[in-house]
């Protein structure tokens, strides 16, 4: 099995996660994620599998061509979040509109029926990540909490702090999560997120820009931009800048 396992990375194949196990804290590289090639567009598998309050996570990320839509709308009895990687998506979620840009992120709740298209003259890319709970969903807390959203890039504002700065995306229920908190951080040049520490949400970042190296669990997993990093549950961490200039990623917790 080893061989034919060293034969398939060689060839720059890769072996299909198994979505019953447990996801690995590690650096998840874009450009060693296998793609799956459609007519109106790429799809990149990234990750799947299972962490301490999920059943499920699969995330994979799709580049659409122009004037193209992925699939009709559609629901599913999972949440979905996406984050716009490059250009511009028009996002549907329940009879309701928006184009969005590089940034953005809209998040749907289970049984809301949404879909996308591109409407511009470029490719789009964007990250899909679909999840579900251990515990029921439950969908009168993310009905209150405030149901789906999304949020345009162009309205958060960038709060400058001495290591570089945030933008603070959103802190609140889903149907999914008892909390899920996202944010977008800058990191100056050679400077540490912070120790490293422990918290029980897991958490994922997402390289937007230039290149970092995240310590987990005392071993160093170089990032640079479009790599995905996955933390469990109370996993050590912490990120420093490796670049020479800032770095900006995303980073989102779940619980």
């Amino acid at each position: 099995m080893k061989l034919v396992f060293t034969f398939l990375i060689a060839l720059g194949l890769s072996i299909k996660p198994d979505p019953t196990q447990p996801i690995v804290s590690k650096t998840y590289v874009w450009a060693q994620a296998p793609v799956t090639r459609k007519t109106a567009s790429d799809q990149r598998a990234i990750l799947e599998g299972t962490s301490t309050d999920f059943s499920h996570i699969e995330i994979h990320a799709t580049t659409l061509q122009p004037h193209q839509t992925p699939h009709p709308a559609h629901k599913h009895d999972e949440e979905e979040l996406i984050i716009i990687k490059e250009g511009k998506l028009t996002v549907t979620i329940a009879g309701k509109t928006k184009t969005l840009g590089a940034g953005s992120i809209a998040l749907m709740m289970p049984g809301d029926e949404h879909g996308f298209d591109n409407r511009s003259d470029a490719p789009a890319a964007y990250y899909v990540m679909r999840y579900a709970a251990k515990e029921p969903a439950d969908a009168e807390r993310g009905k209150k909490a405030g149901g789906s959203f999304w949020i345009d890039w162009n309205d958060v504002a960038f709060q400058a702090h001495d290591k570089g700065g945030i933008r603070r995306m959103f802190d609140r229920a889903t149907a999914m999560s008892k909390r899920f908190e996202m944010h977008v951080t800058t990191l100056n040049q050679g400077l540490w997120s912070h120790p490293p520490h422990t918290h029980r949400a897991a958490e994922i970042l997402l390289m937007v820009e230039n290149s970092a190296q995240e310590n987990i669990d005392g071993k160093l997993h170089p990032a640079t931009t479009g790599d995905l990093i996955f933390l469990e549950s109370n996993v050590p961490h912490a990120i420093q800048n490796t670049g020479n200039k800032p770095c900006t990623y995303f980073a989102f917790q779940f619980e």
